[in-house]
C-alpha cells in the first residue's frame, strides 16, 4: 500500500490560489494531477460530475473538500493533489462551507490508498497538524508537515463501554462507511471509526466495510448501522438499518457520539 507522501509529490501541492467557484477549485486541483502524470484532463471533469450528481457530500470536515471519482480509463495511476485557496469558496454543503482545502485522488482501485486514507484521515483529525498545513508559507513547508512522524498527539481515550457487541468471530458485527463512489470519502470516513474502535478496544468484534450507494443497499441487511453524509443517508433512502449522518468525517469525538448511539453505551 502507498504512504500519503508517496502518492503527494510536492509537485502537486498549491498553496494560496484563486477559484472563482467550487468547479474552477476542483479544476485546479485536477489539473495537477493532469501535471503529475496521474489522469488525463476527462476525470476533473468526472469529479465535477461526481458532485453534480451526488451533492457537495465530498466536502468531509469544516473547509475541507475531498475530491474523487470511480477508478476509470481516464486514471493513468494512483495519485493526488493538494489545493490550499487563497479565499474560501461555496460548494453547497449546510454544514461544513466554505471550503479553503481541496484534496483531491484518483484511484486505479479501491485498495491501493488505503494507507494513505489513514494517514490523512489522523492529519485532518489532529488540530495541532491542521494549523500547521493552513500556516505552510510554501509547498515544501506543507510538504514537511506530511511527512513528518505522522503520528498525531494522543487524545484522552473516552471511557471504555461496559459491554461489548460480542466476543467470538461468530458474533462479528458489521457497520458499513458510505459514499457516491465507494473508493474516497467512505474510505476516510472508515478510517476515522476505526480509530475510535481501537480506543474503545472493540476491533475485534466489528468490521468496518466502505462501500458506493448501489452496493450498500444490497449490503444493509449484514450491517448494524450504516454512516455517511447527509446527501448521501437521502439517496439510499430506507435501506431497512440505521442511516447515521455524519457531519465531520475527521472528527473522532463525533463518530464516538454516532457509535455509542447505535450501541446504546
Amino acid at each position: 500500500m502507498e504512504d500519503l507522501t508517496d502518492m503527494l509529490p510536492v509537485e502537486s501541492i498549491r498553496l494560496d490560489v484563486r477559484a472563482a467557484d467550487w468547479r474552477e477549485a476542483i479544476g485546479i486541483a485536477g489539473g495537477l494531477m493532469v501535471e503529475t502524470g496521474v489522469t488525463t484532463d476527462e476525470y476533473t471533469g468526472e469529479m465535477v460530475a461526481n458532485v453534480e450528481e451526488n451533492g457537495p457530500y465530498i466536502v468531509i470536515a469544516p473547509g475541507v473538500a475531498f475530491a474523487h471519482s470511480r477508478p476509470s480509463p481516464a486514471v493513468r495511476k494512483t495519485g493526488m493533489s493538494w489545493v490550499r485557496l487563497a479565499e474560501p469558496v461555496e460548494f453547497g454543503h449546510e454544514s461544513n462551507d466554505p471550503v479553503t482545502l481541496v484534496v483531491a485522488l484518483a484511484a486505479q482501485d479501491s485498495g491501493a490508498h488505503t494507507s494513505a486514507m489513514a494517514g490523512l484521515a489522523r492529519l485532518l483529525g489532529d488540530p495541532d497538524t491542521t494549523a500547521a498545513l493552513a500556516a505552510a508559507p510554501t509547498p515544501e513547508a506543507l510538504y514537511t508537515v506530511l511527512t513528518g512522524d505522522g503520528q498525531a498527539p494522543a487524545d484522552t481515550a473516552p471511557e471504555k463501554p461496559r459491554a461489548t457487541p460480542g466476543s467470538t468471530a461468530s458474533s462479528m458485527h458489521k457497520i458499513l462507511t458510505v459514499c457516491g463512489n465507494g473508493v474516497g470519502t467512505s474510505l476516510f470516513l472508515k478510517n476515522t471509526l476505526e480509530q475510535v474502535l481501537d480506543r474503545w478496544g472493540w476491533s475485534a468484534f466489528i468490521t468496518v466495510e466502505a462501500t458506493d450507494t448501489i452496493s450498500a443497499k444490497g449490503k444493509a441487511s449484514e450491517a448494524v448501522a450504516l454512516l455517511t453524509s447527509r446527501e448521501i443517508a437521502r439517496t439510499l433512502g430506507d435501506v431497512g438499518r440505521p442511516v447515521k449522518v455524519i457531519q465531520d468525517f475527521t472528527s473522532t469525538a463525533e463518530v464516538d457520539a454516532v457509535l455509542r448511539d447505535t450501541y446504546d453505551v
